[in-house]
């Protein structure tokens, strides 16, 4: 026999499994604890429009969007019928590559991103640019060292720096209007910053907008200092991205290259959608696959519809049956069969709860009138119990044709009553109406109606759906609990009315010679014992000893006599 010991380390080590497997799942995979959540996607198309020249192949080379906080890119495709397309990466950038031998009229190439909006993601591929001497002709070059030396001598470091730059250039003075009429502004500020020694590029940000049309992509300035950056808007000065803005160009590359064409347009289009968070957290999961980071997927998901489908209804079994146990041994109700409930249950979840209960009620209803009548012929068990099982498949069919015929779609489907178990549900109950009367029919039939919809309504939830599904480690504490409720041998909370007249005796009358209630007594005691718990145990059992003693003397004087 296993000791109390190894029972609970075994319970516990189950228990614990199950909640590691489930906070595996909610960080590896970021499969959500609530149902329905979403997570927001951008589809994003760069549409690329050019003139080939006249018998000449034609090349093209599309920055592809940077690597990025707070993004994560779930899928790229291309649509250039007649082209070679190829992926390949430079100093940073990926590009996507089409070439073609002889292109003739108007040439039109799409690339598709899908990107999904997600605060976890730190990763960037942002590099840190060489410095490199400033060329700017007079004077410009002038203008552009007395800017950088006002904004010197007002910051602390190259962030401070860049915003006492911007802010210089946006005023209304000859230097800011000099080189304004010569420069862009994100430009400008590169140049000023490179006077400085400061290391700094411009990027190419996409602002995100539900359903626009023909974007072109803005310019900003990413500044640097060491290892970190800031980006910042020439045009405005403030620093930092909106959460709709997305970094396109971020190492200094071009956004289209092109040979053997003219008249180059890229514009992008975009449309804003949700999708589940399950959906995205294996989408994500799988690019750290074709990454080389492949972890232990524990989702059903990945499973064939079919497979899935079959799997969602039974890894709800175990909620019904954690239902029964503790209904039967915590709370004590009897029921007719012991998971009989749980899979009338599972036909409620096909039927609907009305329609299940009526159709219940009724098959086993005419079944025991039905087995009334057979007990009278005096059959073998065996042909008996399958005189059984064809009367409630004729009660089933008759059921759902005459509902049917009437209008009442609903009824077809009491066939997902399991038939086994509702032909020996009929013969136990007619036994039991046999040898204990109906009453103890009603009240177990009763209990296995109540057990049956209690499991429904758990198991019917979305939430108790979603996490049976998804998170497979709830199996094992469900395990862990049915051990351990189990392991219970105290009374049944129904079985606690039995008490009843002797609390209320203790409570309303005095005993023999008492002077005061029994309640009142106990009372007394117990805070006695809690004050003085040692004295308090001297003294009774010296009492009780005197009261033995006295006892014995008193049978002493009686026998002498």
């Amino acid at each position: 026999m296993i000791s109390r010991g190894v029972f609970y380390v075994v319970t516990a080590i189950l228990f614990m499994a199950g909640v590691l497997l489930i906070t595996y799942q909610h960080i590896v995979f970021e499969v959500p604890f609530l149902p329905n959540e979403e997570r927001q996607m951008w589809t994003v198309e760069a549409r690329i429009e050019f003139e080939p020249h006249q018998d000449a192949p034609a090349q093209l080379l599309l920055a592809l969007p940077a690597v990025q906080p707070g993004f994560t890119q779930l899928r790229q495709t291309t649509a250039s019928l007649g082209y070679g397309v190829d992926y390949i990466k430079s100093k940073g950038t990926n590009f996507v590559e089409w070439s073609r031998r002889s292109p003739e009229g108007m040439q039109t190439l799409y690339y598709r991103a899908e990107f999904l909006v997600d605060p976890e993601a730190q990763a960037s591929s942002m590099i840190v640019p060489e410095l490199s001497e400033s060329v700017a002709p007079e004077p410009y070059a002038t203008a552009m060292d007395e800017v950088a030396r006002l904004a010197n001598s007002r910051s602390a470091n190259p962030f401070s720096f860049t915003a006492q730059v911007i802010k210089e250039i946006n005023q209304d003075t000859e230097i800011a209007s000099l080189l304004n009429s010569k420069y862009r502004k994100s430009e400008l500020v590169v140049h000023i910053l490179e006077v400085a020694k400061i290391h700094a590029r411009e990027i190419g940000i996409l602002k995100l907008e539900d359903g626009r049309r023909n974007q072109r992509l803005s310019s900003r300035v990413a500044v640097f200092d060491g290892n970190n950056y800031q980006i910042f808007n020439a045009e405005t000065g403030a620093s930092g991205l909106n959460k709709n803005e997305l970094i396109w160009t971020d190492n200094g590359a071009s956004l289209l290259d092109i040979s053997g064409g003219t008249n180059a347009r890229v514009s992008f289009n975009m449309m804003h959608h949700n999708i589940g968070a399950v959906e995205a957290g294996l989408r994500k999961a799988g690019l750290n696959k074709l990454a080389g980071e492949e972890s232990l997927s524990l989702s059903l998901a990945n499973l064939p519809v079919d497979e899935q489908s079959l799997f969602k209804n039974i890894l709800l079994l175990p909620i019904g049956v954690i239902i029964v146990v503790f209904l039967r041994v915590i709370i004590g109700i009897k029921t007719s069969g012991t998971f009989m409930p749980v899979l009338i249950a599972m036909s409620f979840l096909e039927t609907s709860l009305i329609v299940g209960l009526i159709g219940f009620i009724s098959i086993v209803g005419v079944g025991l009138v039905v087995r009334s009548w057979l007990s009278h012929l005096n059959l073998l068990l065996v042909a008996r119990i399958s005189a059984v099982i064809i009367t409630v498949i004729g009660i089933i069919g008759f059921t759902s044709f005459f509902t049917y015929q009437i209008g009442l779609t609903e009824g077809v489907k009491v066939t997902f009553f399991p038939l086994i178990i509702l032909s020996w549900t009929i013969e136990r109950m007619s036994i039991l109406w046999e040898e204990e009367g109906y009453k103890e029919v009603l009240k177990q039939g009763g209990g296995s109606l109540f057990v049956a919809v209690c499991a429904y309504l758990s198991m019917s939830s979305l939430f108790i759906q979603h996490w049976t599904f998804n998170f497979l480690g709830l199996q094992l504490v469900i395990l862990a609990l049915v051990l351990l409720m189990g392991n219970y041998t105290g009374f049944r909370l129904s079985e606690l009315k039995r008490f009843k007249p002797l609390a209320s005796q203790i409570r309303e009358y005095q005993n023999g010679d008492q002077k005061e209630h029994e309640c009142v007594t106990l009372k007394r005691e117990l805070q006695e014992l809690k004050s003085d718990p040692h004295n308090v145990y001297r003294n009774w059992k010296k009492q009780a000893q005197k009261e033995i003693d006295e006892k014995k003397n008193q049978d002493n004087n009686a026998s002498e006599k």
